[in-house]
């Protein structure tokens, strides 16, 4: 018995070509049973297409197998890395976005005062990722300082960059950053102490952040200088990870915060712009304004009068003897000016009340009084 089998060789521009084998038996040559064998109808559509120059391709689609019937149009199939599960949702992420925002602003503020010099601190960016991935992308040495949050369970990280780290130590030392050599090696004592005080502001600064959704007591608990000694979560844990960009002068770095998911699991529910339109609301009260008001009005402030300023040589202050008249170009007449804390800041008449030697004000000082 004789069959015929065709096997398609190959498809180039739309055109099949076929090479016809004679079968004889029960099987073939490389054994394969006659079962296999194209049908005629087969057959025909294949010469169809030969023809026409055109072959149909099925489209494979996708199916999702469940215990329940529902209907599959509707459903949206994403893809999923398991090496990067996002378990901390968009809104979460943007709450977080937000609330190291005022962090930033206000450990910027608390530096700028602590240094003598503007700093600005802004936060650069915000991404889930596996705690081996964080780890991996950080410099050695740098400083790596290891935080607990209470009453949170676990540990966070904040790594701040070499980059900044010895510009600030430089500035605390009295130097001027001019042609500061970065060293490659891990801090001494002294530059881990110095740099305990940087961080202790930026607990501060994090906690008053935190203060509108949960009250919580930030403190140092190790500081190292080898990222990859520290194994705080395993290394397929999903942290979250804050990047901030810090500019001191004409220096600037990277400080980096790492906060696992199992750390803020149990306020994580909080993390919705709810929480930030009540803290908005709280921070709007008047009776906050009235508070401030009250505490500046019982503020003491030195008020003086300088009856005139004049210059003499070093010569004759050094002769200058008990009796001695001092001559100014000030007129009598002219009224003399009231300093508040040391600021020039009216026009006041000289004056005697209730015996006491007093000043009149007469008129606030304005740009055009030389005096």
């Amino acid at each position: 018995m004789l069959s015929l089998r065709l096997f398609p060789l190959r498809v180039k521009n739309l055109a099949l070509t076929f090479r016809y084998v004679l079968c004889g038996g029960v099987s073939t040559r490389k054994g394969r049973h006659l079962a296999d064998i194209l049908e005629q109808s087969e057959i025909d559509a294949l010469l169809d297409a030969v023809d026409t120059g055109e072959v149909k391709q099925e489209t494979a689609t996708g199916q999702v197998f469940t215990r329940h019937r529902r209907d599959l149009e509707g459903v949206d199939i994403r893809p999923y890395d398991f090496k990067r599960p996002e378990r901390v949702s968009k809104d979460q992420m943007r709450s977080l976005q937000t609330l190291y925002e005022n962090f930033a602003r206000n450990f910027g503020a608390a530096l700028s005062g602590f240094l003598r010099t503007i700093v600005e601190v802004k936060v650069a960016n915000t991404e889930q990722m596996t705690y081996d991935e964080f780890i991996t992308g950080l410099p050695n040495p740098t400083s790596f300082n290891l935080l607990s949050a209470e009453p949170l369970e676990g540990r966070m990280c904040l790594e701040i960059s070499p980059l900044i780290i010895y510009p600030v130590i430089d500035r605390l030392l009295g130097g001027s950053n001019m042609d500061l050599f970065i060293p490659q090696r891990p801090m001494t004592v002294i530059e881990t102490r110095l740099i305990s005080r940087i961080i202790d502001r930026a607990l501060v600064a994090m906690k008053e952040a935190w203060a509108g959704i949960k009250e919580l007591d930030f403190q140092l608990q190790e500081t190292e200088s080898n990222p990859q000694l520290v194994q705080i979560v395993p290394p397929n844990e999903v942290v979250v990870v804050l990047g901030f960009e810090i500019k001191m002068a004409n220096r600037a770095g990277t400080m980096n915060l790492c906060i696992p998911y199992a750390v803020i699991e149990p306020v994580v529910d909080d993390l919705a712009a709810q929480s930030w339109f009540a803290t908005a609301r709280m921070q709007g009260r008047t009776e906050y304004t009235d508070l401030v008001c009250t505490q500046l009005d019982r503020a003491e402030v030195q008020v003086a009068g300088i009856l005139a300023e004049t210059t003499i040589s070093l010569r004759d202050l050094m002769q200058l003897s008990v009796g001695d008249v001092i001559v100014t170009e000030k007129p009598t007449s002219e009224p003399v000016v009231a300093t508040v804390g040391g600021r020039k800041k009216f026009l006041a008449n000289i004056g005697q009340f209730k015996s006491v030697r007093s000043l009149q004000v007469m008129r606030p000082i304005t740009t055009t009084d030389h005096v």
